[in-house]
Order: structure tokens, then sequence, then C-alpha cells
């Protein structure tokens, strides 16, 4: 009989958690079922154990009501083009740019930027469907990583270094480094954890989208840092940054600011993806649904934007007649006079702010001067938009 007690007691430990205690009143209850119970509470709590907790379900929601279908553009745009990215940081710490709504475009410089402005929700809104799923993977290895190290590691399938807790301090050249001398590790087993990370967040993936997810993540194993921005049907352009070049970039103080440069700026990003913060849509700027759908939420919670990283798409929007809605998009946008625009030009299109070895420029605009000169009518090509 005291086996017998003392299994109950095991049972009602393993099963307390979400069904009502049950007085046992009868001490004399075979052997057998008790441990038939005891086996099948025991299966219960192990199969609890093992499934993670589902994303919330407000970050497909969103992601399936603001997006737009895909358009297309002719580049894979996996890391960004544009070496000056960082050189914006500055100006956006002396206008005191923190908190409120951040809105972007492209992958993973959004996330240097989103490190410096700390926002409360953050929204990557493309043209390409493909934009979404590059950030889905993100938001699994953000998901899969403990530090830095970790989710380099991951990203360029190396091997995770022993004892990776002890990175966490590490510079970014100490990290480039490792990777450097690392070859690709076997990633079968990665791809399926980040196959289960993926599925958990709830947004629709046909089988023809996760073979483009494992494209994507392969091109990040077979170049490693050296990955660089291609464009389709035309030849690759030296002056693209490689990956590795973007890892180390500065700012315009000579101060490595990339978001995998710190400790604390990736463990802002990580905890915000891990709070579904950072919300992928598929939508055209010039288009009529996803930056509207934005701006009504922002509206109903009173959250203003803060930044909005446009890079060069302006440019496109002019050559495809979208300017004039794009801007009324804009103005839609909850904003305060600390709101501003980031954007990137290249070439012939030279910023004031351009720096000596850079084919990019980076720039920021105050927002309410965007429109204010656009009402007033002095927008009438994108060179007079990089005049201000």
């Amino acid at each position: 009989m005291v086996r017998q007690q003392s299994v109950i007691r095991v049972y009602n430990r393993a099963v307390c958690r979400g069904v009502v205690m049950i007085e046992i009143i009868y001490r004399w209850t075979r052997s057998v079922a008790f441990a038939v119970c005891v086996v099948a509470a025991a299966a219960w709590a192990v199969q609890l154990e093992i499934q993670p907790a589902p994303a919330q379900p407000s970050f497909a929601k969103l992601v399936g009501e603001f997006s737009e279908p895909s358009g297309e553009f002719d580049t894979d745009n996996l890391i960004s083009n544009e070496k000056s990215y960082l050189h914006v940081v500055p100006r956006l710490e002396q206008r005191g740019v923190t908190g409120g709504v951040y809105i972007g475009v492209g992958p993973d410089q959004n996330f240097s930027y989103i490190a410096r402005i700390r926002p409360t929700v953050a929204f990557i809104v493309d043209i390409r469907r493909d934009n979404l799923l590059l950030h889905l993977l993100f938001k699994a290895l953000f998901a899969a990583s403990r530090n830095r190290a970790e989710y380099l590691s991951l990203l360029t399938g190396r091997p995770v270094p022993d004892r990776v807790e002890s990175w966490r301090d590490a510079g970014i050249e100490e990290i480039v480094a490792y990777l450097d001398g690392a070859g690709p590790a076997a990633t079968l087993a990665l791809d399926r954890r980040l196959h289960d990370a993926i599925q958990r967040f709830g947004v629709p993936v046909s089988a023809k989208e996760w073979a483009t997810i494992d494209r994507f993540h392969a091109a990040f194993v077979d170049s490693g840092l050296s990955l660089r921005f291609r464009s389709f049907g035309r030849p690759p352009q030296s002056y693209y940054p490689d990956y590795r070049e973007l890892l180390l970039e500065t700012d315009r103080k000579g101060r490595q600011r990339s978001y995998l440069a710190s400790e604390d700026d990736f463990q802002f990003v990580r905890a915000l993806q891990g709070r579904d913060g950072v919300i992928p849509v598929v939508g055209d700027l010039g288009g009529t649904h996803a930056l509207a759908a934005i701006g009504h939420w922002m509206a109903e919670r009173k959250e203003p934007l803060s930044a909005f990283y446009v890079s060069n798409v302006e440019n496109y929007l002019f050559r495809d007649g979208g300017f004039g809605r794009y801007m009324e998009n804009l103005n839609r946008l909850p904003h305060t006079d600390r709101s501003v625009m980031i954007r990137s030009v290249f070439g012939r299109f030279a910023l004031p702010e351009s720096a000596p070895g850079y084919y990019s420029s980076s720039a920021v605009q105050d927002f309410n001067e965007l429109l204010a000169n656009f009402s007033a009518g002095k927008y009438r090509t994108y060179a007079d938009l990089l005049r201000k």
C-alpha cells in the first residue's frame, strides 16, 4: 500500500498542470492501473516538453492581412548592396530618432537600423514575397541562437563554436575570423529545425516556397561571408560589398554599428523577433493596400512612425508612375517632428553625404519636410527628390 500511495503522489504531480487535481479516495486500486496512469501521464508530460510554444497568432494574421500579391524584381537581395548603410547612424542619434514604428524594405540591414532606433514594432515591406520568405528564415535563426556567434554560425552553416556562451563579449572581427576559418558543416538537422520553427510561425508556405527558403540558406552556406548581392541578367558589380564587409562596416565616426557588432544590439533585435515584433509584409510602396493597412494599424494604436528606410525604391516608383500614390500612403502614416526617411542612392545620383570609396550614399530626410515639399510641387523627378 505504501508503494501504491507513492505512485499516486507521482501521478498527481505529473498531471496537476492544466487538469483538475483528483482526490484519491480508494487506495486499493490495482497496481497495474496505477502503472498505466503513470506511463500515460509521463508520456503526456514528455510530449508537452518537446513541443515549443507556437508563435502568437497575431503574427501570421498581420502578415496575411497586410500583404498584397507579390511583384517581381531582378535581384536576389539576400544581403544589401549599400556599403554606406551605417553612415546615417550619427544623424539618427543627433535627431533623437527612437521608439515608435519602424518601416523598412529589403533584407537584414533593417536590423541594424532597428538596433539603433529601438522601435516597439517594425514592418518590413517589400514587393517580393521572396523577401518575406527570407525574413521567416531570419526569424527562425534568431529563435535558434543564443548570441551573435551562434546566429552567424547557423546562418552560414558553420559549426557552432565550443562553449558558445563565452563568445558573448567577442568583437565582430573575432567572430568573422572564426567563420572564415571554419568549413561548412552538415545542415540537414539544422534545416529540419528551421523548417519546424517556420511552420510554428503560422504563415502558409507552399512546397515551392520551402524550396526557395532552402535555396536562400544554401547561398549563405555555400558562399559564407563572401556572399554578395546579385542581379539577374546583369554581370556582378565589383563595388557591391560582400557580407563580411557589411558586418565590419562603420558609421561616419568610425564606429562599428551593425546589429552584429554588439551583443546588446543583437539581443534587442532577437527579443523583438521573439515577441513577433518584426513583421514582414508583401507590398508595393506605391500600392493601395499594404502601407494603408499599416497606417491604419498605427493610428488605432496611436503609434507614430520613427523611421522609414526606403533604400532607393523611390527611383523605381518615379519610373513606374507610382510615386504620387506612394506619397499619399506616406501622408497617412502617423508621425511626429522626429520622424525621418532613410534612403540610399547610387552612382550618378550621389548625394553631398557621399564618402570617398563608396558607390552608394545614404542620407536622412525630415519626414515633414518630405511631405511639405511634395505638397508644394517640388518633386517632379527623382533628381528633384534628392536635391530636397
